[in-house]
């Protein structure tokens, strides 16, 4: 037991990347054995039978018979000669591929993508809104905390699903109710974890700035603040899971757009394959948006990473907050203030912009500085 734990790090980076391409290799030919296994012969026929429309079925010389309805097709069926294979439950990879084109082309597989990614970045931004002003004061204050600490916890349990019957009540069925409806999924996870997070703050950076001098808010600024946002990263990635089946669950309802109502249509028509690829790209987002938080982690917090500090990191980390600054603008005022949300739009382009060259410039500056 004790030598396959040593194994963990027995592997360099590139004999990681060596293993995983491997594995993916094992698990594409696993896939593609089972599609074989599970796909079957249809026989190519030409059907007969005409099922009778409501004016043929109101004629006066109209009758049915049942038995012999079809008939012919059932006869042809049975002396087929020619087959073709299809798979009806799995489909081989080279089919989930081929869907991609006509996804592009027919169901606007990029719109359709960005429409979940905006209603996933908002639901994520109002539960971490709302998780950090509600979560402080729990954590902080003991007289809040003891009153209301217990119900927060309940909330844990809560099975968000059975309630969509409410956010439509209280949302109706727009894309309101499917951004509050994964927000609220993400906040009933992320509030206990807030507290949870303040409990965690050791005291011995308490104790120096307290005989710093420091007043309460000066406490919870240089050391509270920053303490619980590094570590709330790592709780807001194990999230992003969650956080995308919440909105594929809120896209079933109306259906107005978004991956989650073109897997439902495509698996109503058969469309397996489409299904599939949808599947991928639900996936490949993830896997972007989890490799977006590390990223973000390691220039946003460096002193998890790194014991030197190194130069461009305080663009990288201006220039970001920039960006999450304008969407946050942008998005509360919105909210509360519809009429200025045209002016909001133009000025979050520019800032979004202008902090995305600041994060290019400090990420070239770090990457110099990293190399030297």
């Amino acid at each position: 037991m004790a030598s396959l734990l040593h194994l963990r790090n027995r592997y360099d980076g590139k004999q990681q990347w060596i293993w995983a391409i491997g594995g993916f290799i094992i698990f594409i030919l696993i896939w593609w054995a089972m599609a074989e296994a599970l796909a079957i012969q249809r026989p190519l026929v030409e059907y007969a039978s005409k099922i009778p429309t409501l004016e043929d079925q109101n004629a006066d010389d109209f009758s049915i018979n049942l038995d012999s309805l079809f008939t012919v097709d059932s006869i042809n069926l049975a002396n087929a000669t020619e087959f073709e294979k299809v798979y009806p439950l799995l489909p081989p990879p080279n089919h989930v591929v081929a869907a991609f084109p006509v996804l592009k082309k027919e169901e606007n597989l990029f719109l359709n993508t960005w429409i979940s990614i905006w209603r996933n970045l908002r639901g994520y931004f109002w539960a971490i809104f709302i998780a950090l002003t509600v979560g402080f004061p729990l954590g902080l204050i003991p007289a809040v905390r003891a009153l209301f600490s217990k119900q927060v916890d309940a909330l844990r349990y809560l099975p968000i699903t059975a309630i969509t019957g409410l956010f439509i009540l209280w949302f109706g069925v727009g894309d309101s109710m499917k951004v509050a409806f994964l927000a609220f999924g993400i906040l009933v996870y992320l509030l206990p974890v807030v507290i949870q997070r303040i409990n965690e703050v050791e005291d011995v950076y308490l104790k120096t700035v307290f005989t710093l001098s420091a007043t309460n808010w000066q406490m919870i600024r240089s050391v509270y603040f920053p303490s619980v946002l590094s570590k709330l990263m790592d709780d807001i990635r194990v999230l992003t899971a969650i956080s995308w089946t919440y909105i594929i669950i809120a896209e079933l309802l109306n259906r107005d757009g978004g991956v989650g109502a073109m897997i439902w249509v495509s698996g109503k028509y058969g469309k397996v394959d489409q299904v599939f690829a949808w599947l991928i790209v639900i996936i490949f987002v993830g896997f972007l948006q989890d490799r977006l938080f590390v990223y973000l982690d390691k220039r946003l917090f460096p002193h998890k990473y790194y014991k030197t500090v190194f130069g461009g990191l305080k663009e990288v980390k201006l220039g970001f907050l920039l960006m999450l600054g304008s969407v946050m603008l942008y998005l509360l005022l919105g909210a509360f203030i519809p009429s200025l949300t045209g002016i909001l739009l133009n000025l979050m382009y520019i800032t979004v912009i202008t902090g995305l060259i600041m994060i290019l410039y400090g990420e070239f500056r770090f990457q110099r500085s990293y190399i030297q």
